[in-house]
Formats: C-alpha cells, structure tokens, sequence
C-alpha cells in the first residue's frame, strides 16, 4: 500500500513548515448562522510583515482558558516577541472591523507533556488567556462533557472553522464554515490507517463514507460537537474531503479531562 504524507490543520505560509497536510478549511460545508457558535476561536500570529493572521482554530472553556491542539503550539522564541500571539472571539468574520470581537493575548501554551509530533498522540493544549474576555451573545464557554463518554459509529457530528474551503488554497473563507461529520467505527479507521499508530481509543475518526465533507487546512484545534456535547478537538487527517481517510479527532476521554482540569485548577 502507497504511504501517504499526513498534514495537520495549519494554514501555508512560507515561514511556517508544517509536516503533510490535512485539515482546516471546512470541505463540503457552507456559512454558519452568525454567533450561532460563541465558543469559537481564532487563534492568530504575526507574520513578517507585522501583521496578524489565523492559524488555528479552538474553543473558550473558561473565561480565561481556550482548548486547541498540542500541533498548534507556537515556538517559544515566537512567543518573545513585542505583541504576542493572540486570540480573537465574537467573531463571525475575521474582518478587524467587527464590533462584536474581543481580542486577548495569549499568556502561556499548555501542550500537553506526552504530544508526539511524530505520531500526534495527545494532540490537545490549553492557553491561558492574559486577560479574561467578556461574556455576552458573542462570546460564551463551550461546555466541557461531564465524563468522557465515546461517541458512537453513525453518530452525526459538527466541526467549523476559518480553514480553507479547498486543498491547496490559502485563501480563508470570508466567514465562520461549518460541516456535519458522521463518527466513523475506531476499528475501521484503523484499517484506512494501517500505517499510523495514533488510532487509539483516545482519537474519533469522522467524516463521509463518499468522502467531501471534512475538516482541513487551517481548521486544526477547532472543536467536534456530537448530540450538543463537546466531544473532540481538530487533530489529522490524510488530505481533506478523500474517501476511506476520514479526519482524526482527538477525543476528550476521561484522560484528558482530568488533564484539563488539573492545569486549570493550579
């Protein structure tokens, strides 16, 4: 069986290398009802011409925390930097002149400390913003579950972001896309990645059996919500949209939550 390079669901740009590629411009998907999803996160840096761009997806849990994935962790001498990475919420467009975001710096990264960039096992992170945001019709928590109960095959699930729409483009959609995913069998998603180790009981795999609806490019660290519930985070995938290459979520098991919980109550 050919190999096939993967990618995680970080935008291109020339001065950011990113390993293969999969996911983070919504495939398949279309315009989200404005502020329907408060939660949702923008996750921006500046490049080299001193300006801010998005590059991650994620989801606030706390009025000063947001989960995202442990792949969208910025380089520590990038965190030096005068104006630090930041974060924008409220945001339906990431057009700077709407009214109804709140932007927010990051203060520290919390990948978690077993994140293998070669395997993305423990894909997830939290960031502690520097100052907390607003709550209000635009900006609002997204629950984390009460237990890390798994979803199960055939669940519908839904996954947005500002990813790109296509493979290989680099423009972003001009507002919030999101995409219904069906939770593919564990034990069958690991038959379409007999080659990758990370199928694990802490991963989801979702997507389409006729392929054309995924996550991609850009939409990495976003959140996966199944029956209403926060179930996964944007992790992997092999292309975007491929048939029998659904994309790989990691999965918000018990393991996690208390990983979250503990770095939060510190």
């Amino acid at each position: 069986m050919k190999l096939l390079k993967y990618a995680l669901y970080v935008p291109l740009v020339s001065f950011f290398l990113i390993p293969a590629y999969h996911g983070e411009e919504i495939i398949g998907g279309h315009d989200v009802k404005p502020h329907s999803k408060p939660y949702m996160a923008s996750l921006q840096r500046l490049s080299k011409r001193s300006k801010y761009f998005h590059y991650c997806g994620g989801a606030l849990i706390r009025r000063n925390w947001i989960l995202t994935a442990a792949h969208c962790e910025i380089p520590p001498k990038d965190m030096k930097v005068n104006q630090s990475p930041q974060v924008v919420l409220g945001a339906h467009t990431l057009s700077p002149n709407e009214r109804s975001q709140q932007t927010r710096y990051i203060r520290k990264q919390f990948p978690h400390p077993e994140y293998s960039k070669q395997t993305y096992e423990n894909d997830i992170m939290l960031l502690q913003l520097k100052e907390a945001v607003t709550l209000n019709k635009f900006v609002d928590v997204l629950n984390l579950p009460n237990s890390g109960k798994d979803a199960k095959a055939g669940d519908s699930c839904n996954v947005a972001g500002w990813g790109t729409t296509s493979v290989g483009k680099q423009q972003l959609p001009k507002v919030l896309q999101e995409v219904n995913v069906t939770i593919i069998d564990r034990n069958l998603c690991s038959k379409y990645y007999t080659y990758h180790p990370a199928i694990t009981t802490d991963v989801l795999c979702a997507g389409d059996k006729k392929g054309g609806k995924d996550s991609c490019q850009g939409d990495s660290g976003g959140p996966l919500v199944c029956k209403g519930k926060f179930s996964g985070i944007v992790s992997f995938g092999c292309k975007c949209g491929v048939p029998h290459k659904p994309g790989v979520y990691t999965r918000l098991s018990e393991k996690y939550l208390s990983w979250i919980k503990n770095i939060i109550s510190k």
